[in-house]
């Protein structure tokens, strides 16, 4: 809820966010555009520091916070057989001066900077021809379009300037002897990502919401089917420093793996992956505070004393998506760092997502979940009969409830395919497994509170990916 591989195309309904990057956000993980020719990972990319997904928590398919197709209606151009061609009117005739180790580093290198000058070229094509013209045109207020667009226009000195730093270091033949103090001194300004990062799933949701009113909705579709967008829409634009700031520490570890030990970059890009590994977690970190808070705001509880404190407190936000009931009805499920919340989308009209809690949050130190093997088992639950050769099978079915039975807390949920439901139980054996690691710490600093099982028992429980007619039990009772 890495380098070297093309970007999957995904559709699902799952969006980790801890892992999620994401902060995995259940989705549509969409179809991302490359900006050069080492190839682009998963969206949900892994911080090494802590094995987690870095997703910035931007759930990817709607009907709340993000596009179906980010790409609208087409898929972007790559730019891998232009970057080819430049590099070679470029370098030509270098080839036989240059070790095949060293033209691998340089063509990095290359990329990195044909990257930083399509981001820009792309950051100022969203200012000239949709912020500026909605606000001439008075299709968005003012304060809409501040909401929308963030601080993405400051961006654009931060990546002028490694553009610039870039070219400065460039011989005559056009290659770059070492770049990597360039590169430590200029990755500090990345901070500034922090506020155009947290600040998405607000903007998302209300472009979402504007896109409902007509003139606004005929604005950015003619945009959409202009030569300018390349069949992008706009939040396909508003995406693109996220996804390039995903980029760098793909384009550092080539950069790495291309360059000889003895070479002086070799310290200073491990210096400054470590250094840019800090500032995208602290990053995903507070995106992904950002984002769990907005999701609290959106939900409403029928109960008198409103949201229990196991949801009000949680500070993260493993994953959310659509998935369906025991009755066919689309919900929304949020599983939050403290408690699963079961809900359903409510429509009202011109204001962003809400999400109506009809049940009690179930704790995440209570979470009970199983595995439930396709054809077993009816949406409903029921056991599925020998002589019901009619009836289509129940597939990619799981089954969460409370541990205290007394509550009755039980919830048959069915994903959209099986990488979606293997998403969810993924991420839901994760939060309890943290759950009980900070159980454990809590009880290790105060002997008088109850012990928690060991993590090793929890960690060694397992699914059954073959199938089998016995569904597995994830009972952390079993544990105790």
């Amino acid at each position: 809820m890495e380098a070297g591989v093309d970007s999957a195309e995904e559709e699902a309904s799952f969006v980790p966010r801890e892992r999620s990057y994401t902060s995995g956000s259940l989705s549509d993980v969409g179809k991302k555009r490359k900006q050069g020719t080492v190839a682009e990972e998963s969206r949900d990319q892994l911080n090494p520091d802590t094995g987690k997904r870095l997703s910035f928590r931007m759930d990817v398919r709607p009907p709340s916070l993000t596009p179906s197709r980010p790409w609208g209606r087409g898929r972007a151009p790559s730019t891998r057989s232009r970057s080819s061609k430049l590099w070679s009117e470029t370098f030509d005739g270098l080839g036989e001066e240059l070790s095949v180790r060293e033209v691998k580093r340089q063509e990095v290198i290359f990329e990195l900077t044909q990257g930083e000058q399509s981001l820009i070229d792309d950051l100022n094509t969203t200012r000239k021809a949709y912020h500026e013209p909605m606000l001439k045109l008075n299709i968005m207020s003012e304060g809409e379009l501040a909401q929308i667009f963030g601080s993405m226009y400051s961006l654009i000195p931060i990546h002028e300037d490694l553009l610039s730093r870039l070219q400065q270091v460039r011989s005559e033949d056009g290659t770059v002897r070492e770049i990597g103090q360039t590169l430590l001194d200029w990755l500090p300004s990345l901070a500034a990502y922090e506020a155009y990062c947290c600040n998405q799933v607000r903007a998302k949701a209300l472009l979402d919401v504007k896109r409902q009113e007509q003139r606004v909705d005929e604005f950015l579709q003619l945009c959409q089917e202009s030569a300018f967008s390349r069949k992008l829409d706009l939040w396909s634009f508003l995406d693109l420093p996220r996804s390039r700031l995903l980029k760098y520490p793909l384009l550092l570890r080539e950069m790495g793996r291309h360059t000889p030990a003895d070479h002086p970059d070799q310290a200073l890009l491990g210096q400054a992956n470590d250094l840019l590994q800090a500032i995208v977690s602290r990053i995903d970190q507070r995106a992904g505070v950002s984002e769990c808070q907005f999701y609290r705001q959106c939900l409403r509880s029928l109960h008198p004393d409103g949201l229990p404190d196991d949801v009000r407190l949680s500070r993260r936000l493993w994953c959310h998506g659509e998935l369906r009931g025991n009755k066919g009805a689309k919900l929304r499920v949020f599983l939050f760092e403290r408690a699963l919340v079961v809900t359903q989308p409510v429509n009202r009209g011109p204001h962003p997502a809400t999400f109506q809690v009809h049940r009690p949050p179930i704790p995440v130190g209570q979470l009970v979940l199983e595995d439930l093997p396709d054809g077993e088992t009816t949406v409903g639950g029921s056991i599925r009969g020998a002589f019901s050769p009619g009836t289509e099978r129940a597939r990619n079915i799981f089954r969460v409830r409370s541990r205290d039975r007394l509550q009755g807390q039980t919830h048959t949920l069915q994903a959209s395919d099986s990488f979606s439901k293997q998403q969810w139980v993924s991420c839901i054996r994760q939060a309890v497994i943290s759950a009980r690691d900070s159980s454990s710490s809590l009880s290790r600093d105060d002997p008088t509170l109850s012990s928690s099982p060991p993590l090793d028992q929890i960690a060694a429980l397992t699914l059954d990916s073959q199938g089998s007619r016995h569904s597995t039990d994830i009972d952390m009772e079993h544990a105790v």
